[in-house]
């Protein structure tokens, strides 16, 4: 298991989430836009120990340009009959809090639950996420919501236009959490690049709502 070097700010015992009325948001053009609120879980190098260890992490294989090639980042899901089933069947409590916390606060906006939570693990520089929008299902005509909650050493979350142009990015690890609205999915892309500099470890969670992925 990769072990983390922990944050000065995140070095307590206790896993749990922060209030929400700090969340600055960016419109970013065409109906999207991103909230932001640094730090927002509390405990996050310690959620990170939990999650490595316990997660049950899938190296998966996907088609690509006419080749089966490995997906660069460890992968895991849990869907609405996990969350149904009680805090048991997730690797730690902290995920269905999160989940709740998230969805009270923007039950307006969202008009309904977040519903599932995909986790990657990106172990160090080489793993990523090339440019893509989460256009499977709703998302490829709705504008939906996913949220994104970073655990571990921080790794650039990279936004731009759909088709190319300037782009926006973030730096995400910690306990930071990012939240992409609106349009977002079906006008712009997000990826984590890769890179050659000694990066850390670092784990996200998405929470999606039902039938986006």
């Amino acid at each position: 298991m990769l072990h983390l070097q922990g944050s000065l700010f995140d070095d307590v015992e206790e896993i749990g989430t922060g209030p929400l009325d700090g969340a600055r948001r960016t419109a970013l053009g065409d109906g999207a836009w991103i909230d932001e609120q640094p730090g927002w879980l509390r405990g996050a190098g310690a959620l990170f120990e939990r999650l490595a260890a316990e997660v049950p992490w899938q190296a998966e294989r996907r088609a690509m340009y006419e080749r089966v090639v490995d997906v660069p980042r460890l992968l895991a899901f849990y869907g609405e009959d996990d969350f149904a089933a009680g805090p048991d069947a997730l690797p730690h409590p902290a995920l269905a809090a999160a989940r709740t916390a998230l969805g009270t606060h923007y039950a307006d906006e969202l008009g309904e639950p977040f519903a599932t939570a995909g986790l990657c693990y990106y172990r160090d520089g080489r793993d990523s996420v090339a440019w893509h929008g989460d256009r499977l299902g709703r998302g490829d005509r709705q504008d939906t919501m996913i949220a994104i909650v970073s655990v571990g050493e921080p790794r650039p979350l990279l936004l731009r236009p759909r088709g190319g142009g300037p782009a926006v990015r973030r730096l995400l690890g910690h306990g930071d959490l990012l939240v992409m609205g609106g349009s977002c999915q079906r006008t712009w892309e997000h990826a984590v690049p890769k890179t050659t500099r000694p990066v850390g470890p670092r784990i996200s969670i998405q929470y999606r709502p039902h039938g986006v992925r």
